[in-house]
């Protein structure tokens, strides 16, 4: 167990956007007692069609903003900032780090009975081959088939998690991670949780059987429950979570709303530079 310090300090989350804020949500039903600082770069969304360089800048920079809050651990809630940055923020911070790739790709590697497992992500994602690496230094006897799914972003950012729209989008996507079988899909992606539900049917229904649908965000919280040194986590104190954006747009709350299953009146929200 890593010594993180006492649960005063708060626990820093980023990510290029507001979808980490599934993250957030995960943590605090796993973690009720930390608090949390989470920061959403949203001037700057996507990171997935920017240069590794540039990934790696822009997590720096989320990183040292946040290490002014005095964090005493890091997630990176970006899957691709997890994919092309995270060595270089180890590498950098003296505290620990967390992605959400290696904990996704574990939870598939145990949850698969067939050795098949299905990875839905961006177009970033996938092409950095960030999964299949993964996936395989948990087991290199995994079969590994990503599959691209740019359209569950603005779906998810829509509000249109369900219905006829997102399940054609879901049977287009889902079609040939059905034809090779797999029993285990990873939702490679923070916005991807939203549709959680449509994925899973959609998939049953085209497979003809059941398959277990890994959220990366629930498996990220628990593999934080054992490194964190919770202290006086069963006091029932609930943490409080400060949220950080580089831009605040229109559509802001309620798009911060969906994602953290709960109306953001009330938070702690504001707008800074980096």
């Amino acid at each position: 167990m890593a010594d993180t310090g006492h649960v005063a300090k708060p626990i820093g989350i980023f990510d290029s956007g507001l979808g980490g804020l599934t993250v957030a949500r995960a943590i605090r039903a796993a973690l009720p007692a930390e608090d949390l600082v989470y920061l959403g770069d949203t001037a700057r969304v996507p990171y997935g069609t920017r240069s590794a360089e540039t990934v790696i800048k822009y997590a720096i920079g989320c990183a040292e903003r946040l290490l002014s809050y005095d964090i005493k651990l890091l997630v990176v809630a970006c899957n691709t900032a997890s994919g092309v940055a995270l060595g270089e923020l180890e590498a950098r911070l003296s505290i620990p780090v967390l992605g959400v790739i290696q904990p996704g790709a574990k939870a598939g590697v145990q949850a698969t009975r067939s050795g098949r497992i299905g990875v839905l992500a961006t177009s970033g994602t996938v092409a950095s081959g960030a999964y299949e690496r993964a996936i395989h230094s948990e087991n290199s006897a995994m079969r590994v088939f990503a599959q691209a799914a740019p359209l569950f972003v603005p779906l998810a950012e829509e509000g249109w998690v369900t219905g006829a729209v997102p399940r054609l989008a879901a049977e287009r996507y889902l079609q040939p991670l059905v034809e090779v079988d797999v029993d285990t899909i990873v939702l490679g992606c923070t916005h991807y949780p939203l549709l959680n539900e449509t994925i899973h049917d959609v998939a049953a229904e085209l497979l003809g059987h059941d398959v277990v649908v890994v959220d990366s965000a629930e498996a990220t919280a628990s593999a934080l429950r054992e490194t964190v040194d919770t202290g006086v986590a069963e006091s029932g104190t609930a943490g409080e979570l400060r949220i950080l954006v580089t831009d605040l747009p229109g559509q802001f709350a309620s798009s911060a709303s969906r994602f953290l299953g709960k109306p953001v009146q009330g938070l702690d929200i504001q707008a800074i530079d980096l």
